[in-house]
Formats: structure tokens, sequence, C-alpha cells
């Protein structure tokens, strides 16, 4: 038997006037979710537990199985241990993004989704001109970059770039201890990298510049239990975001790298089943598939992205691995959750349960119900804590 979790991330939204009142789950055309639906059993799930903050971090953590509330430290010691950022006992890790701004409002929060080599060419500037012996940059993908605080604070308030683009920043400056020296970074950054080269050519095309670094979501390093010792599975991953990449690492699940694998609308979906079989195939029980590209659309407040990308994923992904698990005569179960929602509608992630998914290949149901928002009312199958549904998958 093997077990697929597919999380795309963010896919959960609320209805639309555009879509006559439907949510793009509704409206996306999904085919194989819908056939899977009909022979599984769909039910609802809060990934993330009530009062803390409706993050991809707190919720992934959730659904592969850890409380949160015991063992989540922040979001930025996850990514740090993605890029193996070393972290002493005292070292605060974190994410730090690299925005668009004209120094008074937050204008994009992945200035533009900047490529990997341009970003990575400011933040070695950065680390030349802003690192010390307290502060350490370290690069990532696209926006997304660490930062190191040795001897750090962690008694501060930050705010998530993505829930303030459009809005004046000084409001959402870092407030507590040691906010004079994060604030003096944030605006260093901006007088460092506004005139650099990337970010003129950037302005040139039409783009919007990668200009300053916007500290978030700080931590210790996070130590989580090994996952195979605590379900006796051993496990592989697949994402396209340092984030999920850290997760694994603490989990010490297989970090499968997919050639094409953006994070964005236009990542390599296929290229993600197709690996994902070979990893189960290589001795695998249990993949988690990662998919971001519903995240950054409803982040973008792109509706016609968020159904592409819901369309993609249905043809892409859940197509192939069907087709590959009918080539190979193989028993599965397949869970398949959105770690959180992200309205098109809000651009930012919203709390509250999302609905699920389970198949099993072996006892197809005979469900009526959909898999979309509107099961949430309906489902009688309701999981109240998050690091708990992935019993269902992998009790058969």
């Amino acid at each position: 038997m093997k077990y697929i979790l597919l999380v795309p991330d963010g896919a959960a939204d609320d209805p639309l006037p555009e879509l006559d009142g439907k949510t793009p789950l509704q409206a996306a055309r999904t085919p194989n979710l819908d056939a899977l639906a009909r022979g599984g059993r769909v039910g609802s799930v809060l990934t993330v537990p009530e009062g803390m903050y409706p993050g991809s971090d707190v919720a992934n953590m959730s659904l592969l199985g850890y409380e949160p509330a015991r063992y989540y430290t922040g979001r930025g010691p996850l990514e740090a241990a993605a890029l193996e950022v070393p972290l002493d006992e005292r070292d605060v890790a974190f994410r730090c993004s690299l925005v668009a701004s004209d120094g008074d409002t937050l204008l994009d929060y992945s200035s533009g989704h900047i490529s990997t080599d341009e970003a990575r060419t400011l933040m070695a500037v950065v680390q030349e001109k802003l690192g010390s012996r307290r502060f350490t940059f370290f690069p990532g993908v696209s926006y997304r970059h660490i930062l190191r605080w040795t001897d750090g604070k962690l008694d501060l308030k930050t705010t998530p770039p993505h829930d303030i683009q459009g809005q004046p920043i000084a409001p959402h400056l870092p407030v507590g201890d040691g906010e004079d020296a994060l604030r003096g970074l944030i605006f260093d950054s901006l007088e460092l990298l506004s005139d650099h080269p990337v970010n003129r050519r950037r302005r040139d095309e039409g783009k919007p510049p990668g200009n300053m670094l916007w500290p978030w979501g700080q931590g210790l390093a996070t130590t989580l239990p090994d996952f195979f010792g605590t379900r006796g599975k051993k496990g592989a991953m697949i994402t396209a975001v340092d984030l999920l990449r850290g997760l694994a690492r603490c989990a010490h699940l297989r970090v499968v790298d997919v050639p094409g694998a953006t994070g964005y609308i236009d990542t390599n979906y296929r290229g993600k089943a197709q690996y994902g079989l070979h990893a189960l195939d290589a001795g695998a029980d249990f993949l988690y598939l990662h998919v971001e590209s519903p995240d950054e659309s409803g982040h973008e407040g792109n509706l016609d992205h968020k159904l592409q990308s819901l369309e993609d994923i249905d043809r892409d992904v859940v197509g192939p691995l069907l087709d590959g698990f009918k080539q190979r005569k193989q028993p599965f179960r397949l869970l398949v959750v959105p770690d959180h929602a992200t309205p098109i509608a809000l651009r930012t992630h919203r709390p509250g349960p999302v609905p699920f998914l389970l198949f099993d290949s072996r006892q197809e149901e005979n469900s009526s119900l959909p898999f979309d928002e509107r099961a949430l009312e309906d489902t009688r199958l309701r999981v109240e804590e998050g690091h708990k549904l992935i019993d269902l998958l992998l009790k058969g």
C-alpha cells in the first residue's frame, strides 16, 4: 500500500460574484478530483488551531501530523532548515522577504516574483554591506530568504508582507525588543538596493524592484520527531518552497527535487507527479506532494490563475498519479487537502476549516458530496484537530 498526501496550497476560497456565487474549487474543471470524490469520502478539517496565525507553516506542520501547539517555533527556522542554515541555541531565524517598496508603501510582497538569479545577486550585496557578526543573510528561492540574528531577540511583533501589500509600512514595522535594529536593516536595505542595476533593469522592463528586506516569522530552531520512527512509514516530500523543504528535513523525510518546479503558475506539475511515482517506486511508502500555485494566485488576487492552477493540478498531477497506479496495479490511499484558504477577495490567508478528500483504491465509497467548500456544511466527517487527519490516511 502506498500513501499520498496532496496539498494544493491555499486552494480553498470564498464564493465570488465573478463566478456566480461559486468558489474557484466549485467552478474549476476538475474531472479527476470529481471522480475521486464520488468514490471516496469528503470531510472538513481545521488545519490551524484557534488562536494561531493561519500560515502555511502551521497548517502544513499540522497536516504532516505534528501538533503545532507543541512543536511550532516560527516560520523562519523551518525555512532555515531547508537551506541547512546552522542555528545555535540562541540564534533567531527570520524569513527575510525581498519586497518592492517606495519607502512608504509595501507595493509587492514578492517583488513581482523576482527570479532566483536576480534575487541572489541582490542578497549577495546585502550580505556584503549589511552582514555582520550579528546579522547573516542566506539566499533562498525567488523573494524568499533567511536572516540569522546571532543571540537575537524573539519578543517582537512582525507582520507577513503578503498581509499588507498596498498598505503603508509604518504601522507594520517590527515592534518590541530589538525593533530598532530590524527597522534599521529595513531602511538601510532600501537605500542600498533601490538603485542597484538589477532593479534599474526591472523598472525599465515594467517590473517591481526587489529593493527592500522585510524580516518576519522569527523563531528558534525547530525539532520534530522522526516521521519514520513515529509512523513506521518511509516518507518523501516534493515541493518547490523552502518552508516545506524545511519541514521535511526536520521530520527526516527525503526531499525530492523536481526540475522546473517553481512554486508558481508555471511550475512543472506533471514532473511532480512523475517524480512522486518514482519516489514511491524507489521505496517510499508515503509521499507528501505540495503544490504552491493556488496560494500564490490567491495572494495576487488573480482569479484566472487560480482557476488555471486548480485545473492544472487536476489534469497534470492527479491524472498522472491515477494513471501511474493503474499501470502498476498497486493499491493506494490518496488524501487531497488544502492547507488553508487564500481567498481571491482577501489576497491573504483566512482561518477556518477546509474540505478534504480521502480515496482508497481498495474500497471505493458512494459519496454524494463534492470536493469543495459546500462539504464544510454538509459533511459528517469532521476533524477538529488537524494533526490527527493523517491518521485517517495511514490507518489503511
